[in-house]
């Protein structure tokens, strides 16, 4: 999780470079933009690539790399970067929240009594 946030603050920041650098040069505009999609997608653009080898082609991973590859290819680098941005944000923030949800429920686990007391026929009895 640490990597995954690494790479967004990298890329996000080359993202605002790109934003920032002059339309002219437009091969360094493009290098920059570049640099930060391949950054902040390039985990998708491999799952992609291997759920395709697998048969899997329609997947999240799949669309998500359409949509910003062909954002590129019609020359909308800061849509194709932005795109995958917000969906690699969108994924951390996920597994951000299955991992505390999943801590919560070992917690509440932890507490829970080992057995309980019923009363059968007049006694407690003490079952799992």
């Amino acid at each position: 999780m640490k990597k995954r946030m690494q790479r967004l603050i990298v890329g996000a920041v080359l993202f605002a470079i790109a934003l920032l650098v002059p339309a002219e040069p437009t091969a360094l505009k493009f290098a920059v933009y570049l640099a930060a999609y391949l950054v902040i997608g390039y985990q998708v653009l491999r799952k992609a690539l291997n759920n395709i080898k697998r048969g899997k082609i329609f997947d999240e991973n799949f669309l998500m790399a359409v949509a910003s590859v062909g954002a590129f290819v019609i020359g909308e680098y800061p849509e194709a970067v932005a795109v995958m941005l917000f969906y690699q944000i969108g994924e951390w923030f996920q597994s951000y929240a299955v991992g505390k949800s999943r801590k919560s429920i070992a917690d509440m686990m932890d507490i829970a009594p080992d057995f309980a007391n019923v009363e059968r026929d007049g006694r407690l009895v003490q079952v799992d």
